[in-house]
């Protein structure tokens, strides 16, 4: 019998304290039957994104080990980053890869979304296709006016969340809890400095901007490298895929003399996001197959990509 494998991709609003944030991928290592595939810690997002998957109950235990970690760690009150984001752990999307239904990781987002509002008294928002009404299906208007105006939104009743008290809870925020498909976060460096440029080419390439179909983009400040970056996803790469959104960035960029300095993947990638080019002509530097999705699964139909979220 086929082994049921689930993917959980939190994101924690910690990016710069690397003790802390090798504590908590030691929590989710702690969970027997779980495989940590990625860490991805950004200090100007101030940002990590940890990757790992398994069967539904590893990956479950291992959230709920994490969500602890994290949620005890993390002082919203003192956090400034340029991601936007609403709580210590921002976001905890589950992703059924094989084996499982959409319908089976709701179940699941639905479970651990009402475990953590009353373990944590935190306020949770279920998101994507574990959302509740129709609006809340958005990230962005969950993230709309970001930690800082959560206080402000939980005061009035339309804003109440699925699961956890309406209550601010200034050290932890709020988190929102979902279940997605598939999608690829690629983010590119621009040789330049110039914020205005870096948001003008992500309005050119994200779908909401009558740009690339099914991709979300914002133009964001690298200062610790003096840079700007163009931060994308790609919630369908079968429609958009990588090459074809990485051409358009740098068309985009060449229109106004900015050349591309390195890309970069967040978290892992379908291999057939790639459509057949290379990680070079991507400038993807040092690329290994350990950023590949299916290296990390046995053989199997290709995956099907489905959702997103973020704020871009």
């Amino acid at each position: 019998m086929a082994l049921s494998i689930l993917e959980c991709v939190p994101n924690v609003s910690e990016g710069r304290d690397r003790p802390l944030i090798d504590r908590l991928a030691g929590a989710i290592q702690s969970v027997a039957g779980v495989r940590l595939a990625d860490i991805h810690a950004d200090p100007d997002h101030h940002r990590s994104v940890f990757t790992f998957l398994g069967p539904p109950a590893a990956v479950e235990a291992a959230a709920y080990a994490l969500a602890e970690a994290a949620l005890r760690a993390i002082d919203m009150t003192t956090h400034r980053g340029i991601h936007p984001r609403i709580g210590a752990l921002d976001v905890l999307p589950f992703v059924p890869l094989r084996e499982m239904s959409m319908a089976e990781a709701v179940a699941i987002a639905h479970r651990v979304g009402r475990t953590l509002g009353t373990r944590f008294e935190l306020p949770i928002f279920f998101y994507a296709e574990a959302a509740l009404s129709p609006e809340r299906r958005s990230l962005p208007w969950i993230r709309r006016g970001e930690y800082e105006g959560l206080a402000r939104r939980l005061a009035d009743p339309a804003w109440k969340p699925d699961a956890g008290p309406a209550r601010f809870n200034p050290r932890s925020g709020a988190t929102a809890v979902g279940a997605r498909g598939i999608f690829v976060a690629f983010n590119v460096w621009l040789d330049s400095n110039d914020l205005d440029a870096a948001r003008a080419i992500a309005r050119a390439v994200r779908a909401s901007s009558g740009g690339l179909p099914a991709v979300q983009a914002m133009g964001v400040p690298l200062a610790r490298h003096g840079i700007v970056q163009v931060s994308l996803n790609l919630l369908d790469y079968r429609r958009t895929s990588l090459p074809r959104v990485f051409e358009r960035v740098r068309s985009e960029a060449a229109l106004r003399g900015i050349s591309i300095r390195r890309s970069e993947l967040v978290g892992l990638a379908p291999r057939d996001a790639f459509e057949g080019t290379t990680p070079e002509s991507l400038a993807l530097p040092d690329f290994t197959d350990a950023k590949v999705l299916e290296s990390y699964l046995p053989p199997h139909p290709p995956l099907s990509p489905a959702g997103g979220e973020d704020s871009r």
